[in-house]
Order: C-alpha cells, then structure tokens, then sequence
C-alpha cells in the first residue's frame, strides 16, 4: 500500500493530484499542438471542477498561471492572453503600506474626522461654518460611543476633543446638544407634516359630513314629493 505522505507534494491542493499527474504528462508530450491543445482541455476541466468561480474576474488566467507553478514553470505552451508565466513573478512582493502615524491621540475618531475638520477650518465664518461644525461634533460623540460603550461621553468632552484636534480654531456653543443633531430638523419636517394631515383629515370629515346631511335632505324632498 502506498501513503499519500509517500506521494509527490501537491504544489496546489484544490485541485488534486489528478490534474497534477496530468500537467506531468503534458510536459512529457513532445508535439507542441497536441501539447497546446491537452493542456487547453486540462484547463477547461478546472473549471468545470470550480463552477462557483466562473464568474470571479479573469479567472481563466489565474487557472493559467497556476497550471504554470504546478509544472515549475516547465510548460511550453501559451495562455490565451499570450503571457507567459514566470517564477520570478511569483516571488514578487507587494510593495509596502505605509501606517498612518498622525491622530493618535484620538484615534477613536477615524481619519475622515480629521479631513471634514480640515475642511471646516478653511470655510469662511458663518451659520453655515457654525453648523457643520456643529455636525462634526455629533458625529465624533457617536464614534466615540461606538468604540467606547463602556465610558459615558458628555458634550463637554466632544468639545474639548475638537479644539484640540483643530488646534484651537473650531469650537462649539456649549449651549448646543450633540444628540442626534443631524435629525433634528428632518423631525421637526415630520412633525409639521403630521400637523398638516391631522388639519386635512379633520377639514375632509367636516366636509364629508356636510355633504351627507345635504343628500339625506334631498332625499326627503323626493319622497315627500
């Protein structure tokens, strides 16, 4: 009995040491088109295997490029898109990320904090500054009641968080309430609206009810008639 421990390494499980074994009898094929076409239909039975992935963006050149590695790049024939696979490709390495190393004092926050706090600093002084700064602030204190649930947040604490962050040149009223201050005005919006159906509705029964008691009065002319 033969392990499979005792077998050749699987250079891509997935796949299985089937299409293994018939990439090494591709290579053994010494006729270049029937070697192209072989291996063609080698590709064509990946697919097959993986139906789910039919439809991942330019996956037929990743089937490629792995039928490539699993020959050690000893494979003479041409991918569809004629590009030929080589070792050193695959050795290449993504360049590196850098981490941002600014806002770490208030990291809590995110960075787009910082960017919309940038943009407030440079609108000209006015209620439409006062407001979005006024927004800032309440989207910095339901951050921090994101990533901080244990700790209760005051509006105090959001202010002095934003002067610092803007180095002094945004403030907030303290005066104003940093709860859910994006919704207020569409409430209010919803407020009048639900006024306005409560005066229609009543002006539609008055109206309904003035228009039977007309009918019912003409009804009894016809009769007495």
């Amino acid at each position: 009995m033969e392990y499979n421990s005792q077998k050749e390494h699987l250079l891509i499980p997935e796949y299985g040491r089937n299409v293994q074994n018939l990439i090494r009898h591709a290579q053994d094929i010494e006729n270049p088109d029937m070697r192209q076409a072989f291996v063609e239909k080698v590709v064509d039975l990946i697919m097959q295997m993986h139906p789910q992935s039919k439809n991942i963006e330019d996956y037929r050149d990743r089937v490629w490029n792995h039928l490539f590695r699993i020959a050690n790049y000893k494979l003479e024939v041409t991918p569809p898109n004629g590009i030929i696979p080589k070792e050193e490709d695959a050795r290449k390495k993504p360049e590196h990320v850098g981490y941002p190393t600014s806002e770490s004092r208030f990291r809590h926050y995110g960075h787009n904090v910082m960017t919309l706090i940038d943009k407030a600093v440079n609108m000209e002084d006015g209620p439409i500054k006062d407001g979005f700064v006024e927004a800032i602030g309440s989207y910095m204190k339901l951050a921090y009641r994101t990533w901080n649930k244990e700790h209760y947040v005051s509006d105090e604490i959001i202010i002095n968080d934003l002067e610092s962050l803007s180095d002094g040149r945004l403030t907030i009223a303290g005066e104003t309430s940093l709860d859910n201050l994006g919704l207020q005005q569409p409430q209010q919006q919803q407020q009048q609206r639900s006024k306005g159906q409560r005066k229609g509705n009543k002006h539609s029964g008055k109206q309904g009810h003035k228009n039977g008691n007309n009918n019912n009065n003409k009804m009894r002319k016809r009769k007495r008639k």
